[in-house]
């Protein structure tokens, strides 16, 4: 069995999002990035939907803003994790 192409996390996007905002997909390599990504990703619930749409016409604003702020909190955290090791790994 297989579930549709279409089935995803939410906070994937919510994520690539912030990532895109903050200049890291144009200053940091793949593997920061998908490290990043999936340290952030594990730190929020999974939202699964099938259409970005369903999303825009049923998610009240305040809980998409909440959801924005756990997404902030995430990869902020992610980061400061994966600079640490960063720079450990120079030392």
């Amino acid at each position: 069995m297989k579930l549709d192409d279409d089935i995803h996390n939410y906070y994937e996007h919510l994520v690539l999002e912030r990532i895109s905002h903050l200049g890291l997909d144009r200053t940091k390599s793949a593997d920061y990035l998908a490290d990043l990504c999936c340290l952030a990703l594990n730190q929020v619930p999974p939202r699964y939907i099938r259409y970005e749409v369903d999303m825009a016409f049923y998610l009240p604003q305040s809980e998409r803003q909440q959801m924005e702020m756990n997404v902030e909190y995430a990869v902020e955290k992610a980061i400061k994790f994966l600079d640490q090791v960063v720079k450990k790994d120079e030392e």
